[in-house]
């Protein structure tokens, strides 16, 4: 009797994990690895969430794009932001001036907001005001931020490695978090490279 009243409450919490929208280890085609100068930081992306977000992600981590690119924004406490690859690839044409105002060739994106909140771990997409702007850039959360609820695209979350994050060189707070000699992305690909 004992193991069925512990079997029907791990059922019960398991559905309530599920209810509540907590993701579990991301499938490999939307599990996305990124190589830092320690290690490396472990994604799950959400196309749940954010289908169009996640596609583009993907298609220029297959291109290759944000090899190189500069963690440019980082503010202790708050978030580290990354993706410019317009002027942020540190190997080829980055400019200290315009980092963090670039994107890629490809169009910006209407937002698709949700209800997912910014937690410690949470991987944002970057926009300018215009909710409809974002490109290539984002970012991952050293802790939680409300106010960014509903107002930025969530397009995943850490599943490992978030003391990797957490240790990217921090920028200068009265500079907005930006980052002179900043830490980079030495690769970025999804799971699924490593089966080929």
């Amino acid at each position: 009797m004992q193991l069925r009243k512990l079997a029907s409450s791990a059922l019960v919490a398991g559905a309530l994990v599920a209810s509540l929208g907590m993701a579990s280890a991301a499938e490999p085609e939307n599990t996305l690895i990124l190589t830092l100068r320690n290690g490396e930081v472990t994604i799950g992306l959400r196309p749940d969430l954010a289908p169009r977000h996640v596609e583009q992600v993907k298609a220029l981590v297959e291109e290759g794009a944000y090899d190189n690119v500069a963690f440019h924004r980082v503010i202790d406490g708050f978030m580290a932001q990354t993706g410019d690859v317009q002027y942020g690839d540190v190997e080829d044409g980055f400019d200290a001036r315009l980092v963090g105002t670039g994107g890629s060739e490809k169009p910006d994106l209407p937002a698709e907001f949700s209800e997912a909140a910014f937690a410690r771990g949470t991987v944002g997409m970057a926009r300018s005001q215009n909710p409809n702007s974002a490109n290539s850039q984002f970012f991952i959360m050293f802790a939680p931020a409300e106010h960014l609820n509903g107002q930025y695209t969530v397009i995943g979350e850490v599943e490992s490695g978030m003391e990797l994050v957490d240790a990217i060189k921090k920028g200068d707070a009265a500079q907005n978090g930006m980052v002179q000699s900043p830490d980079k992305i030495l690769d970025a690909r999804m799971a699924t490279d490593d089966a080929n």
